[in-house]
């Protein structure tokens, strides 16, 4: 099937392959931009299905983007157990053989070599934004727009990416991104790619809100806004502080503290483990919705499905998606309407409200409404 979509400035349209619970496609919606998230994991789903993001249920890998033939975005924001610092590291360990299949890929017939078996099959899931891309260049219809994020470890495969697209049409640029410095409330760094094709300027987004640093609010004068807090999210009635789930400086009993007054750690998908320290010296735990609210999800986000801690620490955070989104585009970010939208209940916010899911078929259908 041959690609059909119109020009991106006009009719964007995007496929987010690993869509996890929306991040991305919340993003995508608050810019007014039609999207198609692919998952595999039934939890995100239901969430996903709950907040009426159109989805498509099933394995990156068994689809192709002549299946999405109106899609001219593609975006994408693969797993990352094997790559994180918390994870087994095996996915680092495979950095050089991740760059030879990447290499491969690039070889005509542009995106049709198969990648190599790895230890853990979700280190090659890395690859397939890369064999969605390079797809769609040989089939003579390439996506306009990429967009990519990962941990900072997935820096290097994404240079890779970088010099393959540019010998296919695309400027491109990558760096790692400092959540923080894009109004959330949470110090979380990521790694980001972003292609278009054509002879358009592209840069990473310039840092709207200053990077934490502990005691330190004095950038407003370089027209940089503070960081935001974690009390401007998280309401409680006293002060207190957050305890985190993992160590800190290496050492693995050694956890992180953030007080209110400071953006959070990073969100991980063990949140639910996070322990809040409150005035009085009582311990307390996050709520699943604050947890949310911390990654930048509107308040009454619907999470569904079991295991919403890890579909929180899983996600992108939408705020940061929507300045990815509007750099790759060439988009300026209201920051004030930007600000309304991310509190404005989800309900009032999202582009559609009837949820569609595919299971065991590429035919969409209609699941709710």
């Amino acid at each position: 099937m041959r690609r059909t979509s119109g020009s991106i400035e006009s009719q964007p349209r995007l496929i987010d392959l690993f869509a996890g619970p929306g991040g991305l496609d919340v993003g995508a919606a608050w810019l007014g931009i039609p999207s198609t998230g692919i998952e595999i994991d039934d939890n995100a789903c239901a969430t996903r299905t709950s907040a009426g993001l159109n989805t498509v249920q099933g394995d990156v890998r068994a689809f192709a983007p002549s299946d999405f033939p109106d899609a001219n975005i593609l975006a994408a924001g693969p797993p990352c157990q094997t790559f994180t610092v918390a994870g087994t590291g095996i996915g680092r360990r495979a950095l050089e053989k991740i760059v030879r299949c990447a290499e491969d890929l690039a070889q005509p017939p542009l995106g049709q070599r198969l990648p190599s078996a790895f230890d853990d099959e979700r280190t090659g899931l890395v690859l397939e934004p890369l064999r969605w891309a390079l797809s769609a260049v040989d089939s003579g219809a390439p996506f306009e727009a990429i967009v990519l994020e990962q941990v900072p470890a997935v820096l290097p495969i994404w240079q890779v990416y970088r010099t393959i697209l540019e010998q296919h049409g695309y400027r491109v640029a990558v760096g790692i991104l400092r959540t923080e410095e894009y109004g959330v409330p949470q110090t979380r760094r990521r790694a980001i790619l972003i292609a278009r094709r054509g002879n358009v300027e592209v840069k990473l987004p310039d840092p709207t809100h200053q990077a934490f640093r502990r005691g330190n609010h004095g950038q407003v004068a370089l027209g940089l806004e503070p960081w935001v807090p974690i009390n401007h999210v998280v309401k409680r009635p006293t002060r207190f502080t957050i305890i985190s789930n993992y160590g800190s400086g290496g050492d693995p009993k050694r956890r992180g503290q953030r007080r209110c007054d400071e953006p959070s750690a990073t969100i991980t998908g063990k949140v639910t483990r996070n322990r809040l320290l409150l005035a009085d010296g009582t311990w307390d735990r996050l709520t699943l919705h604050e947890a949310g609210a911390l990654q930048t999800f509107p308040p009454d986000y619907p999470w569904s499905g079991s295991d919403i801690g890890q579909q929180i620490g899983n996600a992108i955070p939408p705020r940061l998606a929507v300045h990815v989104l509007a750099g790759v585009l060439g988009i300026e970010v209201d920051s004030t309407r930007l600000d309304r939208l991310v509190r404005m209940p989800w309900s009032k916010s999202r582009a559609t409200n009837e949820p569609r899911v595919t299971c065991g078929s590429r035919e969409l259908q209609t699941v709710g409404g």
